[in-house]
């Protein structure tokens, strides 16, 4: 049984009969970040890549910015802690201390949006994407996401970079598995101009911004965005593609990254007619 998965005695039910038969489901696991020995968070997570992991969280939100600002990082998997050693303090005030981050819908809004303006950036890389280049990742990507077919509990997130996928992440949190990428990135040396995240979810604002922070100017997904994630991407210079899917998919923001044709000939985008 791979990591990330358990197997669980179950009964099925098929039409009038009924069966005793196992089945793979997702593993869920709190791991408490600990930083410089004070507590940073607790967050519900698939038990792996975990330092890739306390390494994209502590940048998305601001605790670090470079790799080197970690001294040293260890993983206690089985009390399920992080601890994390920093060259500089970090403050963690009396109202941040022991939050809970749940696997689905993240942090409080309160503490989302504390960061953000110091994290958040605007993208200015420019490439082109060819929209059977979209397709083809989207496709690479369910064919690679072994864990959501054996379990459909986990999202997964992945960079590609000249048509081909990089790296995947699998979590059954879908922040997690942005941070997981994240975390990725840091240790590799950072990003390429023409880097791109593809992500199985919903493109909301949390996630539009986790992509802006990472500085990469591409998101597929082959869910439906929100408006405010809309928002945020045309303001950040962020190219955001959703429900790839079927042959199809819309092109919401900054069109501009993908080689778009219509009867034969080149798109040109509007900017006002994304906002």
């Amino acid at each position: 049984m791979s990591k990330g998965t358990k197997t669980w005695n179950m009964v099925r039910v098929d039409g009038s009969d009924a069966y005793a038969t196992t089945d793979i489901v997702a593993e869920e696991f709190p791991l408490t970040i600990m930083i410089n020995g004070q507590e940073f968070a607790t967050m519900v997570c698939t038990p792996d890549h975990l330092e890739e992991l306390v390494i994209g969280f502590l940048a998305t939100e601001g605790a670090i910015y470079t790799i080197k600002e970690i001294e040293q990082l260890s993983i206690d998997e089985e009390r399920g802690f992080a601890y994390v050693e920093t060259s500089r303090p970090i403050p963690v005030g009396e109202s941040e201390q022991k939050r809970w981050i749940g696997s689905c819908c993240g942090k409080s809004r309160a503490f989302y949006f504390q960061n953000d303006a110091k994290t958040a950036r605007t993208v200015m890389n420019q490439f082109t994407l060819s929209p059977e280049s979209c397709m083809q990742l989207m496709e690479s990507f369910h064919e690679n996401a072994h864990t959501f077919q054996r379990t459909g509990g986990v999202h997964q997130a992945a960079i590609a970079s000249d048509g081909k996928i990089e790296t995947q992440f699998s979590d059954i949190g879908r922040h997690n598995a942005l941070d997981k990428l994240y975390g990725h990135v840091i240790k590799n040396g950072g990003r390429k101009k023409d880097h791109v995240i593809i992500f199985s979810g919903r493109i909301s604002s949390e996630v539009l911004l986790k992509v802006s922070k990472m500085g990469i100017g591409c998101l597929l997904s082959k869910s439906a965005p929100t408006d405010l994630a809309l928002q945020l991407a045309a303001d950040l210079n962020i190219t955001a593609v959703g429900f790839i899917r079927g042959g199809r998919m819309n092109v919401y923001t900054h069109p501009e990254r993908i080689d778009l044709k219509e009867n034969n000939e080149t798109v040109t985008p509007n900017r006002e007619e994304f906002n």
